[in-house]
């Protein structure tokens, strides 16, 4: 179920652009948030964060309150373990192919 909450919410490109957003730098308010947002595309303020309450319950966002602020930071873990289960495996095959081969092209006088 997580998996499926984290795949629904990396399929859309203005929940990507937040998530990259939030990579260059964590602690943004919705405003600075927004900012970044009406840049690429027009979006209320209630529309990114409709975006952000998808990424939370996804675990890909934290809000931690700073005062009267609430700042926005990026929980890499979720991508990390949709790493681990669906993209490593596939290429752990790659990986053992051209190890191999390294070796055997260096033995090679």
């Amino acid at each position: 179920m997580q998996d499926d909450l984290v795949f629904k919410a990396l399929a859309d490109p203005t929940r990507r652009l937040l998530l990259d957003t939030l990579r260059e730098r964590g602690g943004r308010t919705l405003g600075e948030l927004e900012e970044v947002v009406v840049e690429h595309t027009p979006m209320t303020r209630f529309g990114v964060s409709k975006h952000l309450r998808l990424l939370e319950e996804a675990n890909l966002v934290v809000t931690l309150r700073s005062g009267r602020e609430k700042l926005h930071h990026l929980n890499p873990v979720p991508i990390q373990q949709v790493h681990d289960r669906w993209i490593d495996k596939y290429t752990e095959r790659r990986l053992t192919a051209l190890t191999t081969l390294k070796s055997q092209l260096e033995e090679k006088p």
